[in-house]
């Protein structure tokens, strides 16, 4: 006999946030999984509130909790900062912290961050009265196992992911319904260099391998160059869009892997549309606590691991800054240690990092000194290719001067005089 469909109540977003009170800690939902309708609501109440902390990975939308108006009640601490919450970070008004993403569970779970309350979005339950955190379980599932309090939207345009992020509709304290769809991030058209980047990247991996990539162009690029690649697996901190057409055309099969043998991991998805609906209650895709997703011990056991990520600049010596621009911060330092780290291990595995020669301004981001201030996030010790559109650069066990050496032959061929010299001035190297 078929279950009934689970009953539950719901109330105005005005009478969840009215839980909230003054100087608690308030995690929220990020990415795809933004609580928009909850975020408005409490940013409605910045004028009876003071001294509250709101913790968070970055957010889509608005961010309304971190515009001026609300800084009197609102303090916003970023463990990945985004584009919404950026001018804030630089100006004072919100703060950073630099953490690996596979530690930021680690905070709630030990009380390093004690938090009050825990503001998500979720699947409408299933007969079984479970919901779903939907697109994102990453550090979500830490912070809903710990909060004193669970407030949820409820939205049936949520889908339904397989994986750990499952909870019974009774741990909520109060539910809001909304239905509206998430935020997306379209696919955008691949320049000459980002293609290039790509195919440099796509060469690198071998069949059977193992992917580890983000969002946006270059991960985009290289994905579409792998369209003739065999028996690939993917165990990813998250995707997006690019993924779909390496699984529909069999290259993604995921049966090499260690670890999930058959399924696709990762910790979180955003794009478009068309990986929500992917993703929806599909059992090939398995999205689970970030703490395990990237964990470096549990990544090494997969074979071939390539980790592809990008970075700001690399200097001469490889040093890799990902995190800042000098001293402005600009992203957060993220999976990139746990993957970078996790392939150096694996047997076969590759860390990658790619980056276009230079930035929008002509600049290089092959730099002979990193800009004052910049986050190196992946020290030279740990980096083993660095990858432009001009090549691939091998660094690993290679000599500052070896480094150097490589690392200009992939910079942008406008700079590589200078670099030359940088290379001889400031670091006494000879080429």
């Amino acid at each position: 006999m078929p279950l009934k469909p689970q009953t539950y109540q719901t109330v105005s977003a005005e009478e969840a946030v009215a839980l909230i009170q003054s100087g608690q800690h308030i995690f929220v939902h990020g990415a795809a999984a933004t609580p928009q309708t909850l975020l408005e609501a409490l940013a409605a109440r910045a004028g009876e509130l003071s001294e509250v902390t709101i913790h968070h990975i970055h957010i889509e939308g608005t961010a309304p909790h971190a515009q001026p108006e609300c800084r009197k009640a609102f303090r916003v601490n970023n463990f990945f900062v985004g584009k919404n919450t950026r001018a804030a970070v630089n100006e004072g008004a919100a703060d950073y912290v630099p953490i690996f993403l596979s530690e930021i569970p680690l905070l709630f779970r030990r009380g390093i961050v004690a938090l009050d309350v825990a503001l998500l979005q979720v699947s409408p339950p299933d007969a079984h009265g479970y919901c779903s955190l939907g697109t994102s379980v990453d550090v979500a599932l830490a912070a809903a196992q710990t909060a004193r309090i669970l407030i949820a939207e409820v939205n049936p345009q949520m889908p339904r992911t397989h994986g750990d992020g499952n909870i019974h509709i009774s741990k909520f304290h109060k539910l809001v319904a909304v239905d509206r769809p998430l935020i997306q991030h379209p696919v955008k058209p691949l320049s000459e260099v980002e293609r290039r980047i790509g195919h440099h990247v796509a060469s690198l991996i071998d069949n059977g391998a193992t992917l580890q990539m983000g969002i946006g162009a270059i991960p985009n690029a290289v994905l579409e160059a792998l369209l003739h690649h065999k028996a690939l697996g993917v165990h990813t901190e998250m995707f997006s869009d690019g993924l779909i057409p390496l699984v529909e055309a069999g290259v993604v099969t995921n049966e090499h892997k260690e670890k999930h043998r058959r399924h696709i991991v990762s910790g979180f998805v955003v794009g478009s549309q068309q990986v929500y609906d992917f993703i929806d209650d599909n059992p090939l895709v398995r999205l689970l606590d970030i703490a395990y997703v990237n964990d470096t011990a549990v990544i090494r056991q997969n074979p071939k691991v390539v980790a592809i990520n990008s970075a700001i600049e690399v200097d001469l010596s490889g040093q890799v800054v990902s995190d800042s621009i000098g001293t402005r911060i600009y992203s957060g330092v993220g999976g990139q240690m746990d993957f970078i780290r996790g392939a150096a291990l694996s047997d076969g595995g590759k860390p990658v990092i790619a980056l276009p020669s230079t930035t929008s301004k002509g600049l290089s981001r092959i730099t002979g000194l990193l800009n004052a201030g910049g986050g190196v996030v992946t020290t030279r010790a740990h980096v083993h290719y660095v990858v432009t559109e001009y090549g691939i650069a091998y660094l690993y066990g290679r000599s500052l001067r070896e480094r150097a050496k490589a690392l200009i032959n992939i910079a942008h061929p406008d700079h590589r005089e200078n670099l030359q010299k940088q290379a001889r001035q400031t670091w006494g190297l000879s080429l």
